[in-house]
């Protein structure tokens, strides 16, 4: 029987060796395991893969004898091919494999200029060429050379791009002048024509121009109250009936306008408000409105954002307010009211004075030139007639005084007047929200009740709890979010007070000195006037100075009046 661990002789073919393996119970001799054939080195490996024990015969374990070699190089040991003799020489380490030479796909096809056997193509780049042409060694590889930009002859309409900083804080120049009245007797009004200069990518132009009207201004004001709770937005002038169309009053309201819109612009929340680029930018803003109203038909009837969040806004008892912080602004802008109020009044009757004066002095310049004309002697009726001019003069600059003090001084006062009214507004905003947060916790606990009642009869009413449940979620989520608006309100609220502070300093500082500066030019003006005049008096030896010879009319009958009489007498003396 054929002996199932027997040795079997395995590539002999491929060394031209056909020696078997005994299969007696003795082993080959022991040097046979260190041959260095191939065959002897792999025989181990395949014997245990090719000739395994049959299942039906028992194991028979063999002693083999073995020998024991040092190992020193060879990882495998005897195992291995014979390990050549020690040199002194170091052993050259292993070259790293070469990678694949792939044709680029940015190549050119083949020239006669290519660099290297294999058929490889040139670089357009020129890369291989300067690596093997370059005796030196070179650093980094550049990157090839790319041509500038060539500007295109296609003009686009699109704007300059600015910075970050720029984009994020647009700069807005609103210029509101051209006012002209338009319309029949029964629907007349002021039109003004409305310019607008900015750096904002959300316009389509950084220049342009539309017109509008007093009722226009007043809608952006009011829709902007309603879509921003709690911002202080810069107020419209007060409506005026009577006398709208004088020319004192139509350029003080253009002033207040203009003045509103450059604010309004100049807010950082205001300045994004979608309401404010269709003010400004739109050409048909009736339609555009009218369409904005039917997208959102409780738009005039809105409360703004307490009422997107379905809170009921109502106004409960008398508000206490519980900060101490916005009951001190509270009284100090009652105070700066009612001193503001005062200060306006004072004005009013200072401009007043002021056109009395240009009153006065052009009837006193009528009455010095009515007493020129009457006077016989040169030397006097000059003089009178000279006076008579420099009243005049002295009117137009009361008048023109007048004007500047409204213009400069009095327009702030009555702009800080509104815009204390409207952060009482922004005040009666934040008790609206003060009393929806606790009409909301009301309800809350009403819910809360209805709940626990439902929870005690067991689960007889399980469709019923579901439902209170489900209403117990909402009236908690209305809850939370009453009392967040209420909360980011008031921070708002303590941000726009000290912007309307620090406004009001440089507001208040640049009227004043602008008051100042016109009445000091008005002054110096009548100062000249009257100085040239006393320079006129003090001239008696030229008579001539205020001589005006009078103007005599052609074939005109000699008249019987006193004044013909008194100079006929002086022409006779003096014959």
């Amino acid at each position: 029987m054929e002996d199932p661990w027997a040795d079997s002789a395995i590539g002999g073919e491929s060394n031209n060796s056909s020696s078997t393996v005994p299969q007696s119970d003795d082993t080959a001799p022991a040097g046979s395991t260190t041959a260095p054939s191939t065959s002897s080195t792999l025989a181990p490996s395949t014997n245990t893969s090719s000739s395994r024990p049959s299942r039906l015969t028992p194991r028979r374990l063999v002693a083999q004898p073995t020998r024991l070699e040092a190992v020193e190089d060879d990882p495998l040991g005897p195992l291995g091919a014979s390990t050549p003799a020690a040199t002194d020489t170091p052993l050259a380490p292993p070259q790293p494999p070469l990678k694949e030479q792939l044709p680029l796909r940015t190549t050119l096809p083949g020239g006669p200029n290519q660099i290297g056997g294999g058929g490889a193509r040139r670089d357009p780049h020129r890369i291989e060429e300067e690596e093997l042409y370059n005796d030196t060694p070179s650093g980094p590889r550049q990157p090839p050379p790319v041509p500038p930009a060539q500007p295109s002859s296609v003009r686009t309409s699109m704007q300059p791009s600015v910075s970050i900083e720029q984009a994020a804080n647009p700069t807005f120049h609103i210029y509101v002048g051209d006012p002209h009245k338009v319309g029949d007797l029964t629907s007349s009004h002021i039109v003004y024509s409305v310019r607008t200069k900015t750096t904002s990518k959300a316009y389509k132009q950084p220049e342009f121009e539309v017109k509008r009207r007093y009722r226009d201004f007043l809608w952006l004001y009011n829709t902007l109250h309603a879509n921003n709770p709690g911002v202080v937005v810069p107020p419209p002038p007060e409506k005026q009936a009577v006398g709208r169309f004088e020319s004192n009053f139509v350029e003080a309201r253009r002033a207040a306008l203009e003045k509103m819109l450059n604010k309004t612009a100049a807010h950082p929340t205001l300045q994004h408000d979608a309401d404010l680029k269709l003010f400004l930018e739109s050409e048909a803003f009736n339609i555009d409105v009218k369409h904005k109203e039917r997208k959102e038909p409780n738009l005039g009837e809105s409360k703004g954002v307490l009422s997107t969040f379905g809170i009921s806004v109502g106004s409960g008892n008398k508000f206490v307010e519980q900060d101490d912080w916005f009951h001190d602004r509270r009284v100090y802008l009652d105070a700066l009211e009612n001193q503001l109020k005062g200060l306006l009044k004072a004005m009013d009757s200072m401009v007043a004075q002021r056109k009395a004066m240009a009153e006065a002095a052009g009837e006193f310049s009528a009455s010095l030139h009515a007493l020129s004309t009457v006077e016989l002697s040169p030397t006097l009726s000059g003089p009178l007639d000279a006076l008579s001019e420099l009243q005049l003069t002295i009117r137009d600059v009361y008048d023109r005084q007048a004007q500047q003090d409204v213009l400069t001084f009095g327009i702030i006062i009555e702009e800080y007047i509104r815009l204390i009214g409207s952060v009482k507004q922004a005040f009666s905003q934040r008790q609206k929200a003060f009393y929806s947060w606790h009409s909301a916790e009301s309800e809350l606990q009403k819910r809360k009740t209805s709940q626990d009642k439902l929870l005690r009869q067991g689960k007889s009413q399980q469709d019923r709890l579901n439902q209170v449940n489900a209403e117990v979620a909402d009236a908690e989520r209305k809850v939370h979010q009453a009392r967040l608006l209420f909360e980011d309100m008031g921070r708002l609220m303590r941000a726009e007070l000290d912007r309307f502070e620090r406004e009001k300093v440089e507001d208040f500082k640049s009227g004043v000195e602008t008051f100042l500066e016109s009445a000091v030019e008005a002054q110096k003006e009548l100062i000249e006037k009257w100085e040239t005049f006393l320079m006129q008096l003090d001239a008696e030896d030229d008579e001539t100075v205020f001589y005006r010879p009078p103007v005599v009319q052609a074939n005109k009958p000699a008249g019987d009046t006193a004044v013909d009489r008194a100079r006929a007498r002086i022409d006779d003396d003096s014959d």
